[in-house]
């Protein structure tokens, strides 16, 4: 299961509206949030109560995770538009390319995320 160290901010507003899920009480010294999202597949999101103190937001530019993508079928991409516009989630729109389609989005950490889908046939 994959795991992202995020801040607490924005789980109301932005992750839930998107993802589901259920936010649960601290674990001693943190947070923990996962998300069922189909497939088998679970992700999880952690909030230190004693982390570093960094304040500087995610960037794909610094050594470490580029982004996160979610695979989903060409179809399901337009659901997740609407999910993403319900929510007020600004997003890229999807984009095609011979290797698939896909729609980016930022987490409110700045943290990169991708609904992407093969191309049919």
């Amino acid at each position: 299961m994959p795991r992202v160290e995020v801040s607490d901010r924005g789980f109301d507003s932005h992750r839930q509206p998107c993802f589901g899920g259920e936010k649960f009480d601290p674990v001693e010294h943190f947070h923990h949030t996962v998300f069922a999202l189909g497939g088998g597949t679970l992700f999880g999101l952690h909030t230190h109560t004693t982390n570093s103190g960094g304040t500087h937001p995610f960037s794909e530019l610094n050594l470490g995770l580029d982004h996160i993508a979610f695979a989903c079928t060409q179809s399901e991409l337009e659901d997740w538009v609407a999910r993403l516009d319900e929510a007020g989630i600004e997003h890229s729109g999807i984009k095609h390319a011979h290797y698939g389609s896909g729609i980016s989005f930022r987490d409110p950490d700045n943290i990169a995320l991708e609904f992407f889908a093969p191309p049919t046939g």
